[in-house]
């Protein structure tokens, strides 16, 4: 063949057939040329509409954290399936209604908390799990009357969400309210808890944020004291109360103190709802209550817990 191709005369018979094959292969390397240049384009193309994508994402996210992040609160409102599906199993297991009531009201609770607090002055204390329980269960157990009393109640938010879920339960509650409303967070034995929204706690903030909760909470009776303060209960014992919501001392003495206070002012078949039960932070909280209960003879039951707040009822 090498001697062939040597050969003037073959070269010249070849030739039109060497130019054939050389076109054609010229005209394949090109056709594979623009291809893969077509080809690279659209994968530029896309990698910059996958790229835009994640920038629009990330400005959504950022959104986002504005909204739902710990910034200004107690930590973070972006709540997990999982977390949302366990906060329903104990709500049925505490209320004894139906999984779909429980999900529809932790739902409710959940959209109140994040309205609220987007307009309030301050913030609700406490985890998102904790609150919307609390939220949540306190209608479905069809308290007896509709007289509520919180102890302890920092910006006043959780008595303003409380309020319109019990609005939509049909109730249009009676709030007192006692707190000593001394500017900042106050526990015994401690130093006074830094507020992460920076506003203070008194009573000219409650009052706008009750007002939040429509005419249940713009009428609320607040007593500034301590809940042990023999001149505060009596100022506010004229009257048993269907639900009494337990968030002052945390301390074992405090709370076995309100334990005692709440046995004496609860309506029969009444709610009370403890707190920061099982919350490591506390541990004086599930401390004073098991002691409580354990005497047998208290008339409250315990129904079982939701998140970190257990849940007491009066059977007599």
């Amino acid at each position: 063949m090498s001697s062939l191709l040597k050969n003037r005369l073959a070269r010249r018979v070849l030739a039109p057939a060497a130019a054939l094959v050389d076109r054609r292969v010229q005209s394949s390397a090109s056709k594979l040329r623009k291809e893969f240049e077509k080809d690279r384009k659209a994968q530029l193309a896309e990698f910059a509409a996958v790229r835009q994508r994640v920038t629009e994402l990330g400005d959504q996210q950022f959104a986002m954290g504005l909204l739902f992040d710990k910034t200004g609160r107690s930590g973070s409102r972006l709540p997990t399936p999982a977390r949302i599906d366990t906060l329903v199993r104990e709500m049925v297991q505490v209320s004894g209604r139906t999984p779909a009531d429980a999900r529809r009201n932790v739902t409710i609770a959940f959209r109140n908390v994040i309205a609220l607090e987007a307009l309030a002055v301050g913030r609700l204390a406490g985890s998102t799990y904790n609150i919307c329980g609390k939220l949540a269960t306190v209608p479905l157990l069809d308290p007896p009357n509709e007289d509520v009393l919180e102890i302890g109640t920092l910006h006043g938010l959780f008595s303003a969400a409380l309020m319109r879920m019990l609005h939509r339960a049909g109730v249009e509650a009676r709030l007192t309210i006692v707190d000593p409303l001394a500017g900042t967070q106050l526990q015994p034995g401690a130093q006074p808890i830094g507020e992460p929204t920076g506003t203070p706690v008194r009573m000219d903030v409650v009052r706008a944020n009750l007002a939040l909760g429509g005419k249940a909470g713009e009428r609320a009776r607040i007593e500034q004291g301590f809940s042990g303060d023999p001149e505060v209960q009596a100022a506010v014992s004229d009257r048993e109360y269907g639900v009494i919501i337990v968030d002052g001392d945390h301390s074992a003495e405090g709370v076995m103190a309100d334990l005692e206070w709440a046995e004496k002012i609860a309506a029969p078949g009444g709610i009370v709802v403890l707190d920061d039960y099982g919350d490591a932070a506390w541990p004086g909280v599930q401390e004073a209550a098991d002691k409580y209960l354990s005497t047998g003879e208290s008339r409250f039951e315990l129904l079982g817990r939701v998140s970190t707040s257990a849940f007491l009822r009066a059977t007599r």
